[in-house]
């Protein structure tokens, strides 16, 4: 189940996420905030001391006694000019950083594994009949 929070005036909607939850995290709890530039760029800021924006931000929680496996943040703002420059939709951007980003909730780490995320992420995506292309950059 998704705890859905669109803090944007972007038109988005939980349901573009819940079929790629369904299939990855059945049964599992997460939240998801779309935020704008200003609101990643402080919380870039406040968690990883980088003072600038980032496309998608995952706070996993790593031993919980319930269901709940954390927090996906994305900014709709940077989601959107990627997709603008990269010639697909916003909806289309964000399925990709959702997919990112739950993989990081879920314990993968594409900074220390052997490319094992990449490949999962390449795989969620044609199963969700996303474009590889999507994830080339």
């Amino acid at each position: 189940m998704i705890d859905f929070d669109n803090r944007t005036n972007y038109e988005i909607y939980s349901n573009w996420f819940e079929q790629i939850e369904e299939s990855l995290a059945k049964d599992k709890m997460l939240e998801l905030l779309i935020v704008d530039d200003a609101t990643m760029k402080e919380l870039n800021l406040e968690h990883r001391k980088i003072d600038k924006t980032t496309d998608v931000l995952s706070f996993p929680i790593k031993e919980s006694k319930t269901n709940f496996i954390g927090s996906i943040i994305i900014s709709a703002d940077t989601a959107n000019s990627v997709a603008n420059e990269m010639g697909h939709t916003l909806e289309e951007e964000l399925k990709i950083l959702f997919i990112h980003g739950l993989l990081h909730t879920l314990g993968f780490d594409h900074e220390t594994d052997n490319g094992q995320m990449r490949q999962k992420e390449a795989e969620i995506a044609q199963n969700m009949g996303l474009s590889k292309t999507l994830l080339g950059r």
